[in-house]
């Protein structure tokens, strides 16, 4: 068994147990969308700190230019780094992922009030944890946004790559797979949007943005047992996280629900 196999069996349950989770039943009415929606775009907008962090430790983003790093590597994060910052929306018009979700939630007439709030801090204060502390938000949302963080400021290639991989890139499509199959089932609103981007990831991050990162994988971990440990070790924590972050949005929805009724 070599280093990527022993890491993907090492992760196994816990894979399954986010792919298998029981909120995406609960998400098909435009009002258990829209409470998805208000925390989900927290993860969609950190993915991106994610992916910049990997550009910046893998290329040369200062002047003057210099060649840096592993050739290959560069290559496929500024891939996939046209893909997810520069996209193209349903429209054909250029957009990031994390635009292209905050068009759908304006669509469904989703809450970016925290969301928006949270962006101005950030802009300010460059302060992750200072914009969480004054936005309503729940605890597991505000947990798996600091691990995040905790994740890129450990300044570990591999460690990055492999929150990246592992808790992203190589989940998104069976997750959203997940969604697209019960989301909307009892509303009759326009979800051309949402779909799209849930379509969208499904597609590229299956079939194109997902082996990328397993092969980025496989540069920045090389032969080292050290950093295949780490990368196990980070992976099922971004995984952990998830769930626990899968758990709070239902718990919220199931709260809504019962105040509502």
């Amino acid at each position: 068994m070599n280093h990527l196999e022993r890491l993907e069996k090492e992760i196994s349950e816990l894979r399954n147990q986010l792919i298998s989770h029981p909120l995406y039943s609960d998400i098909t009415s435009v009002e258990t969308i829209q409470l998805f929606m208000e925390s989900h775009i927290f993860a969609v907008w950190d993915f991106m700190s994610l992916l910049k962090a990997l550009q910046i430790g893998l290329t040369n983003t200062t002047l003057p230019w210099t060649p840096t790093g592993n050739p290959v590597s560069r290559r496929l994060i500024n891939e996939i780094v046209l893909g997810e910052e520069s996209d193209l929306n349903e429209l054909q018009e250029p957009k990031s992922h994390y635009e292209m979700y905050l068009d759908a939630m304006s669509q469904l007439g989703a809450n970016t009030t925290q969301i928006d709030k949270f962006i101005q801090i950030i802009k300010e204060t460059k302060s992750v944890s200072k914009a969480l502390e004054t936005i309503t938000l729940n605890d597991e949302t505000k947990d798996f946004v600091m691990f995040t963080f905790e994740a890129i400021e450990t300044n570990k290639l591999h460690v990055i790559a492999a929150v990246f991989t592992f808790g992203r890139e190589d989940l998104i499509p069976d997750m959203f797979i997940e969604i697209v199959k019960h989301i909307g089932q009892n509303t009759a609103v326009d979800l051309t949007k949402l779909i799209y981007y849930l379509d969208r990831h499904i597609e590229v991050d299956g079939g194109e943005h997902g082996p990328m990162a397993l092969q980025m994988i496989h540069e920045l971990c090389a032969n080292d047992p050290e950093k295949w440990e780490e990368a196990i070790e980070y992976s099922k924590t971004a995984l952990i996280k998830r769930i626990h972050l899968w758990n709070g949005v239902q718990k919220n929805i199931a709260y809504n629900l019962i105040l509502n009724n």
